[in-house]
């Protein structure tokens, strides 16, 4: 029987209830620790389903009324959970013996506990209900962006299309509409980041922290590496890779006859324009099946469950939030596709991308404890990004096959010049919290710095916003999920050796990366990566590495 998306639903958590239940849990566990694991595990498989249905359906639709007031409520109760869940953490390190926990839960669940607790105390809990308010604004802002252009009326994702177009002067009036929207809301942006980083800053402080960012690796659960890795990381990309970026964009700015390479030419990769779907709808879920039925490793399974189940939400529409992303279910273990397809290149890439997150999250559906259902956000990247690139043997069902070529060599020149843009948004966020109180204007000065050592080729022209250092209000992560960027740069280190590996041992490659997706959260990144046989990202010289094979790919 096929499992269906409209029949998952969870009891709304309400603060009376929840007391109860934990009262329970308390009251039951030195009589009983394992069947208390089990009951608990439970308990927050429906917590956690029903708030991810109440932030999906806020995506959904940002207009509507009661998937706004659910969202509240789920923004509310989210401290009042995250309290719960910290004292019973607590009680179960200080209380149960580790074997139990480990049979339970997996030996790493324990760890993320410790963690966790570092993480929150009750002192902030109304601070993390103003910060989920101030994200749910920043959503709501540039889910409403109605932008005319060319006749008609379009939102962000609606403008896509045209910032990809053969015809440069459209591609400059595309984003010069997408900026002036930017621009019109800037003091409002401004606002409310400054907001939030006072807020969050207040809360390290009350945790005993000197400032957010060792409380924001710890809220990523980072157990294996901090910020001094990651700083090197960077500066191996700004060494690595910003010199092929540059000269990739030169080859370009040469090849098309312009005097100077401007930004509303970077996106335009292909001289015949970049490839996308070559169909829509049915028909191209219809290639995608095929797709991945031919990769196997039970892909294709999976997807027509999706399919079948009702689990994709795909098509852009008015008052749906931008992005996309990957949510799940857990008392169900199925996963759920969030994305804006806008006939773009872009939406095979978000789709490869979140499918390799609800690939791994569904392989991973019956590890013990709900927290192995998913890994760290830089592990979790991994299955996302290596999909995208283990789909290259199989891209011409879904872009033709004449375009298929031309696809797999614009997507890697478009994940290559994502690292620079990828680590200058991690330091970014490192700076503006070394100087929490710096002003709207002092932060797009550090943007204009770092963006000068990370992408020196940038030139805005008369595009006025981001001239002035404003592009990074248009990155959510940095508004929604603070440090939540390095990750993509990290995983994307893993899925080159994916994809170096798949040109050489496809079969053997498919295999340890569904094995790597069955292993969910059941290590830290360094371990999961070592279990894949990759190499860290961090190890002196593997991006480097990964970098000389696409430069040779690209000569």
């Amino acid at each position: 029987m096929t499992l269906r998306f409209a029949e998952i639903s969870a009891p709304r958590p309400e603060p009376a209830a929840l007391a109860d239940a934990y009262g329970a849990l308390h009251a039951r566990l030195a009589a009983d620790a394992p069947a208390t694991l089990a009951a608990w595990d439970r308990l927050r498989r429906e917590t956690e389903t029903w708030s991810a249905l109440a932030h999906l359906r806020f995506a959904q639709d940002t207009r509507d009324p009661e998937a706004r007031a659910a969202r509240e409520h789920a923004d509310a109760m989210a401290p009042v959970v995250q309290d719960h869940e910290t004292r019973f953490k607590q009680r179960l390190l200080d209380e149960v013996d580790g074997a139990v926990l480990a049979a339970a839960t997996g030996g790493h669940a324990p760890r993320l506990w410790a963690c966790d607790i570092t993480s929150f105390a009750p002192a902030i809990a109304a601070d993390l209900e103003e910060e989920s308010r101030l994200v749910a604004r920043y959503t709501a802002l540039l889910a409403g962006a109605a932008i005319p252009f060319e006749g008609e009326v379009l939102n962000l994702a609606g403008l896509a299309p045209a910032a990809e177009s053969p015809d440069r002067a459209r591609r400059h009036a595309a984003e010069a509409a997408r900026w002036g929207f930017f621009a019109a809301h800037g003091a409002e942006l401004d606002a409310l980041y400054d907001a939030l980083v006072r807020l969050r800053h207040g809360m390290a402080l009350k945790l005993g922290d000197a400032g957010f960012v060792p409380l924001a690796y710890r809220r990523m659960r980072r157990l294996d590496y901090g910020p001094a890795e990651v700083a090197r990381y960077r500066e191996e990309i700004r060494r690595e890779v910003t010199p092929l970026v540059a000269e990739l964009l030169e080859r370009r700015r040469r090849a098309h006859g312009w005097e100077r390479l401007m930004f509303w030419d970077e996106a335009f990769i292909d001289p015949e324009g970049n490839p996308g779907p070559a169909a829509s709808g049915a028909a191209l879920l219809d290639a995608a099946q095929g797709m991945f039925d031919a990769m196997g490793h039970g892909l294709g399974g999976f997807f027509a469950m999706m399919r079948e189940g009702g689990f994709l939400d795909l098509e852009n529409r008015p008052g749906k939030a931008g992005g996309g992303f990957c949510t799940a279910f857990p008392t169900h273990g199925a996963p759920f596709i969030f994305a804006n397809f806008n006939g773009t290149h872009q939406d095979i890439g978000v789709f490869t991308h979140e499918m390799g997150h609800a690939f791994q999250c569904w392989e991973s559906r019956n590890l013990p404890g709900l927290d192995q259902l998913w890994p760290t956000m830089e592990s979790a990247e991994i299955h996302s990004m290596g999909l995208e690139f283990l789909t290259h043997p199989q891209i011409g069902r879904l872009v033709g096959e004449a375009a298929a070529g031309r696809f797999r060599r614009m997507h890697l020149i478009a994940s290559l010049s994502f690292l620079p843009y990828g680590a200058c948004v991690d330091h970014f966020q490192h700076e503006v919290f070394a100087r929490p109180e710096a002003t709207p204007e002092e932060r797009h000065a550090i943007w204009r710095a770092l963006e000068r050592l990370y992408m020196p080729w940038t030139e805005y022209g008369d595009l006025a916003h981001p001239a002035r250092g404003g592009r990074w209000q248009a990155k959510q992560h940095i508004y929604a999920s603070p440090f939540y960027y390095i990750d993509y740069t990290l995983a994307l280190c893993c899925a080159l050796q994916l994809w170096v590996r798949m040109r050489r041992a496809p079969e053997e490659t498919m295999a340890a990366y569904a094995a790597l997706c069955a292993r969910g959260g059941s290590l830290p990144f360094g371990g999961l990566v070592e279990s894949a046989g990759l190499a860290s990202p961090f190890a002196p010289g593997v991006l480097a590495e990964a970098v000389r094979a696409a430069r040779k790919e690209l000569a």
